[in-house]
């Protein structure tokens, strides 16, 4: 084979393995990371996931940029209470979170005292073991844990610190047709539907904004650990978390 045949056929196998990641990213999962501790203890700063893309179909947002926008969803159906969804935020969809599907279109949503409540009812909620995370200079910091129990049995934890804040007593939410509530697993730290678009929050989410479902945590990496050494490598890796999102 000459040197020309030689590199047309390099650049064909380019052009295949781009065309390829360019159709899983489209059509099947997205890449993300997550930036912020929000959604502690379900997911770590520094944990690396894929957003499935079938549960809910594709609109415009799920899509790359530049392909033509059309409105609505495609192939897909709604989203359930308590999923992890990665969407764009309505007021910069440039940017993506990353929450947990609390309240569904025509629900009722108000945190009264730290307790969800949902159509007028509290969820289920059970105090467990203490999460516990490096604090400065090296303390633990422990932060009050629980179970919560959504209505259609979704069982998850949350964080919920002892000292309320206004985001632990809020009015209540009217979810709209065709958009969805999101809160962040750390109540105490997420910025998410609980605080109105126009004061910079999430607010409501339309379903066209949605990416995907997080399923599938494939990497995790200590952004806290010292790097400057090999060994320190190794111990950043948080192997154990790779796998099934719970």
């Amino acid at each position: 084979m000459d040197t020309k045949s030689s590199l047309l056929e390099t650049l064909k196998t380019i052009v295949v393995a781009l065309l390829l990641a360019f159709g899983v990213r489209t059509a099947v999962a997205e890449p993300f990371h997550v930036p912020s501790g929000s959604m502690e203890p379900t997911l770590l700063v520094g944990d690396f996931l894929f957003a499935s893309k079938f549960p809910y179909g594709y609109s415009h947002f799920a899509l790359p940029a530049g392909l033509p926008p059309f409105a609505g969803r495609v192939l897909g159906h709604p989203a359930e209470r308590g999923d992890i969804v990665v969407f764009h935020l309505p007021r910069d969809p440039d940017q993506s979170y990353v929450k947990r599907l609390i309240g569904l279109p025509g629900d009722t949503v108000q945190v009264i005292a730290g307790v969800l409540h949902i159509n007028g009812a509290p969820v289920g909620l059970e105090r467990v073991a203490d999460f516990t995370e490096p604090g400065e200079g090296g303390t633990l910091r422990r932060v009050p844990q629980y179970v919560e129990t959504l209505p259609n049995g979704v069982r998850h934890r949350i964080l919920q610190d002892s000292r309320l804040t206004a985001m632990d007593d809020t009015p209540p939410f009217r979810v709209p047709e065709g958009h969805y509530f999101m809160m962040g697993d750390n109540r105490s730290n997420s910025l998410d539907s609980r605080v109105p678009a126009p004061l910079g929050g999430v607010g409501f989410v339309p379903a066209e904004n949605l990416i995907g479902r997080a399923d599938l945590r494939h990497f995790s990496v200590d952004l806290n650990a010292r790097l400057d050494a090999p060994s320190g490598w190794l111990k950043a890796l948080r192997l154990n978390r790779i796998g099934l999102i719970g």
